[in-house]
């Protein structure tokens, strides 16, 4: 039995001409099966001067014109690397044309093809006319109808009059003179590929940047990629209290947005714009500290207190002890309302349960320090009745400052009568007998005899009734009667 002899040489070379001879046939059938209108997304492999290449994996590589991928300043917008979204325009021995979509002087059998092949066709918008615009492409003019000009609704048909837009034709008759095209179509498909895009990459806890389109009652619509909108809630509008979301956001303002849940098949997506920021209560101990006197905004009142803002998003409660020096409060709506700026105290701050304690009358001072100094025993004041009661009256001083005169030392005065008769609001003149500033309790008295009780005197007698008291008036009286 002979052993076969194998030549390597000879086995290499046939190998090698069985592999050419199948990426040969490999390329000529990808070749074939490129056909104008087709949609590729292909590498670009080399920029030239005017041209760019680009590898669709047929023998020939295909070329695009380097102005179509220039932008407004010239400059280049892609790189050798990126992958391009292009259109097959024209299949020739040893070329492939590929374009963005068809533009320039042309001719009717383009249009024809772009018609046939769903090729994007640039036009340029002349004028607005009955039902819709006039659109110049490669010479010939279109009609677009306004339904068809975009996937929003077309409230001013003057914004659109000038500018250069792509559109598919929508209706090719009697050789270019019937020429009807479709903006709105080509958004709507450009549209849904970006969605597809954005739900294949996008999750849960990605930040976007998205931009207000609708503001309602209850949140902010805001689209994240063409065609895709999601809602923000008013709760999540920002880390402050928000009453309306005007008053955060306008539209075609830019949010950035920290997705929330997502639902591909329903196309939902929430978002949040304040979890997309820093929260302010992470820093908070460093920013206010007790002691601290600062200013807020009264955000709402309640029974106990109001509520206060004092930077976005933090707020502290005022309660109704804490209000003021100078009169009892019962409601805080006696004192501020719903978007006053009052002065507050920081008197403690707790990070945990987040919370801070303000006090309003510390901010204004404590009309009760040095008061022993101010009222000391023995000194003759004036001050303002403020209530009548049974065991004495109360004495205004000062704002904040009320002082007690009991009865038993007005009963003990020359001319108690005449004290008797003030009434509330009138003025009267008193001695300090007793200051307590830790009880906050001053002890009044009557002061001396003699024509000081003239002191006491309503404000309302007059000269008369000041010179001659009561005797006067008895006097007069009696005269009168006996006329």
């Amino acid at each position: 039995m002979t052993d076969d002899i194998v030549d390597p040489d000879k086995t290499d070379t046939n190998s090698e001409e069985e592999n050419f001879a199948d990426l040969f046939e490999s390329y000529m059938t990808e070749q074939e099966n490129i056909n104008v209108g087709d949609k590729i997304r292909a590498e670009i492999i080399a920029v030239g001067d005017k041209n760019i290449f680009i590898h669709i994996g047929a023998k020939t590589d295909g070329i695009v014109d380097k102005a179509e991928l220039l932008d407004d300043q010239n400059a280049l917008t892609v790189k050798v690397g990126d992958f391009i979204d292009l259109y097959v325009v024209s299949v020739k021995e040893g070329e492939i044309r590929l374009s963005r979509s068809i533009s320039g002087a042309g001719g009717e059998r383009l249009l024809q093809d772009a018609f046939r092949n769903r090729i994007p066709v640039e036009g340029k918008v002349t004028e607005s006319c009955k039902g819709g615009f006039r659109v110049s492409i490669m010479k010939k003019i279109a009609f677009c109808p306004i339904s068809q000009m975009d996937t929003k609704y077309v409230e001013n048909p003057d914004e659109y009059v000038g500018a250069t837009f792509d559109f598919l034709i929508s209706k090719f008759e009697e050789k270019g003179r019937n020429i009807v095209v479709s903006r709105r179509e080509l958004l709507k498909e450009q549209q849904e590929a970006a969605k597809k895009e954005f739900f294949k990459t996008a999750a849960a806890g990605d930040i976007v940047d998205a931009l207000v389109t609708t503001i309602k009652p209850y949140g902010v619509f805001v689209e994240l990629v063409p065609g895709l909108e999601g809602l923000i809630h008013i709760s999540e509008l920002a880390w402050s209290r928000v009453g309306h979301p005007d008053e955060v956001a306008s539209v075609n303002d830019r949010i950035t947005a920290k997705i929330l849940e997502i639902d591909p098949e329903k196309g939902k997506i929430s978002l949040s714009a304040r979890q997309a920021a820093a929260d302010p209560w992470d820093t908070v101990q460093e920013r206010f500290k007790s002691g601290d006197k600062t200013s807020g905004k009264v955000t709402r009142c309640a029974d106990f207190g109001a509520f206060v803002e004092i930077a976005p998003g933090i707020e502290g409660l005022v309660h109704i002890s804490e209000m003021s020096y100078l009169k009892r409060v019962v409601r805080a709506e006696d004192v501020v309302s719903p978007g006053d700026t009052i002065p507050v105290t920081i008197k403690d701050v707790d990070p945990i349960y987040r919370r801070i304690s303000l006090s309003m009358k510390d901010a204004e001072g404590d009309p009760w320090m040095g008061i022993e100094k101010k009222y000391a025993k023995g000194q003759v004041c004036s001050g303002t009745i403020e209530k009548k009661e049974a065991f004495g009256y109360f004495v205004t001083l000062e704002p904040g400052v009320v002082g007690l005169l009991p009865k038993s030392k007005i009963n003990s005065a020359p001319n108690a009568a005449e004290i008797d008769r003030l009434k509330a609001n009138d003025a009267i003149t008193v001695k300090v007998e007793e200051t307590d500033p830790g009880s906050r309790k001053i002890t009044l008295g009557v002061e001396g005899g003699g024509d000081d009780w003239k002191k006491f005197a309503p404000a309302n007698e007059g000269p008369a009734a000041g010179a001659m008291g009561n005797l006067g008036e008895k006097l007069r009286s009696a005269l009168g009667s006996k006329k």
